[in-house]
């Protein structure tokens, strides 16, 4: 019975795990006016857009090489930057915060739901990179217009 109930709650801890692992928001704006106001509210930081990875049209270039039909998304986008003064803070504290740096934020339209777009990010531990959360949820919400 008590192995029952560990792997139980073992599966519920996996599940709730997963489901934390991408904070995201969803908004009827168009992709482009998120990915636009997601530019935005990064360089009003401060910050410098590093990279911009276009991973929809990456995936829909290469679908048919890797035998695959299903189209993802109709636009999907992934902008990389960093703070050098909160990132040092971070890593000040634990230097293998190095693993999370750079920071990323992405945007998407999914195919199966067109005219819904996602902006999102990954979810950062608990202590000093909830700091980092906090920027990166401030930099999501204003790229879709909210406080």
């Amino acid at each position: 019975m008590k192995f029952i109930t560990l792997t139980a709650a073992i599966a519920l801890t996996a599940a709730a795990a997963s489901a934390q692992d991408m904070v995201t928001y969803t908004t009827d704006q168009a992709f482009e006016d998120v990915a636009f106001g997601l530019e935005t509210a990064i360089v009003n930081q401060g910050l410098v857009i590093d990279h911009v990875s276009h991973v929809g049209e990456m995936l829909e270039r290469t679908r048919a090489d890797v035998g695959s039909d299903v189209v993802l998304f109709t636009q999907a986008d992934a902008y990389s930057f960093c703070s050098a003064m909160l990132s040092r803070e971070v890593m000040e504290a634990d230097p293998m915060n190095i693993a999370f740096c750079p920071y990323s934020i992405f945007v998407a339209e999914r195919a199966d739901t067109p005219g819904e777009v996602i902006v999102g990010y990954r979810a950062f531990p608990e202590g000093e990179m909830q700091k980092v959360q906090s920027l990166l949820d401030g930099i999501a919400r204003a790229a879709i217009g909210e406080k």
